[in-house]
Formats: structure tokens, C-alpha cells, sequence
């Protein structure tokens, strides 16, 4: 199943272009990669994506479907930008989020211990986010990013301030949530993770896309550089 059609997208900022013409899709049980540098534009393909910004023109479709309050309960987005409360328990945060997800109580407890155990934060449950580190609060962030069972998957830069061992827990995450049908957009700077989870590839630049594809069509194509 087609998860993210995206079609001649395009986005201005006071007359500079951010994104242009930019047209890729993702489907279900696949992993894209978008890659560039900073300022390339993928920060806004993903705001446009989730309908936090409209284009100038061209269209958005999420499982054939324009953006709508039923379709966000199906997406879980980890920004790169972090949004957690300070001051809350990492479970308390939890579980907060899922409500808003429409997860009841009961089940949002049991999901989240069950996720808490996977990532070896199970003794942490009740420690507030401002007495974790970098490292802790991410992977809290990434629980509350999956929380509600999302069938599309957006994380923007999952594995910053993550220690190798986590780094190896989180790419055995996002690899499990593919395998299981999800759609996964994977925004990193980091190649070598990207080369090792992704399916395919959108590389953009300027806005434009550079690179898109099958990853191993790709690195086959371009192995003398």
C-alpha cells in the first residue's frame, strides 16, 4: 500500500525557494532515507508533509487521502527539535502523549512498559526528563513517537545524543518497525545508517531532488564515486 505520495511540491520563503518540484513516494513496509545538508529543504518536506505547512503548489497524500484528524492519529513524528516537558516523569510523559493519540489508560500502561523493558529504560520509568541524559531523553522521545502503534513513521535525526550501544537499539528499532508493515521516513546527516536501514534513497539539495531510488541501484551506479 502506498503510504506518502508527495507530487510537485513546491515552497517559497519571501521568494526563496526552500523546496522545488519535489516528487517521491513511500510505501508501506519500506524505509526511504532523505538525506542532504543543512538548509537543503528537508525540514520543510517534512512540515508540509505533516501538515504543519502549507505548499505554494502541489499535493500531499497520506494512504490516498488528503491530511485530515484521523489520518494524524496514524502518524508518529519525532522531531528533531525535542519536545518533551522537563519537569514530568519520563512515564507520566507517556502516557500523557498517547492520550492525545486516543490510547486509553489501560492499554497506553502496558504498551508503555513493554517499550520501556525493549529499551532498557524500565528502571527509569519514574525519573523526570530533566535528570535523564541527552541519550535517556531521546529514546523516551522515541517511545512517545510510537506510543499509539503509528503506521507512518517520521524521525528527524533519531540518533542524535545516543551512545553506540543505544544507536544499535534504536536501528533494531527502526529496522522492526519496517518489518512490521510501517512506512518509515528516516532524516539523518549520518550515511552509514542510512546505507545500513534504508530500502531507498531521496537525496535533496537546494530544495531539489539530486538522488532518488533503490539504494543499492544507486550506490551500483555511482560506485566509482
Amino acid at each position: 500500500m502506498t503510504a506518502v505520495t508527495i507530487n510537485q511540491l513546491h515552497k517559497s520563503y519571501n521568494g526563496k525557494p526552500a523546496v522545488e518540484d519535489l516528487t517521491f513516494s513511500l510505501k508501506s513496509g519500506e524505509l526511504l532515507g532523505l538525506i542532504g545538508p543543512n538548509g537543503a529543504g528537508k525540514s520543510t518536506t517534512i512540515k508540509i508533509l505533516l501538515d504543519f505547512l502549507k505548499p505554494d503548489s502541489g499535493t500531499v497524500s497520506i494512504f490516498g487521502e488528503s491530511m485530515n484528524e484521523s489520518l494524524k492519529n496514524q502518524i508518529g513524528y519525532l522531531p528533531e527539535e525535542r519536545g518533551l516537558y522537563k519537569r514530568l516523569t519520563a512515564i507520566d510523559q507517556i502516557l500523557y502523549f498517547s492520550s492525545l493519540k486516543g490510547v486509553d489508560r489501560s492499554s497506553a500502561e502496558a504498551k508503555a512498559d513493554q517499550l520501556l523493558r525493549q529499551t532498557g529504560m524500565l528502571e527509569s520509568k519514574h525519573k523526570r526528563i530533566k535528570d535523564m541524559s541527552k541519550g535517556m531523553g531521546q529514546i523516551i522521545q522515541f517511545i512517545v513517537t510510537v506510543i499509539h502503534d503509528p503506521q507512518l513513521v517520521i524521525l528527524d535525526e533519531p540518533f542524535s545524543g545516543l551512545d553506540p550501544v543505544n544507536t544499535e537499539m534504536m536501528k533494531n528499532f527502526i529496522a522492526q518497525l519496517r518489518d512490521e508493515g510501517k512506512a518509515v521516513i528516516l532524516s539523518t546527516h549520518q550515511m552509514n545508517q542510512v546505507e545500513e536501514l534504508c530500502d531507498r534513497v531521496l537525496m535533496i539539495n537546494h530544495g531539489r531532488e539530486v538522488l532518488y531510488g533503490d539504494l543499492q541501484e544507486i550506490k551500483s551506479h555511482y560506485k566509482e564515486h
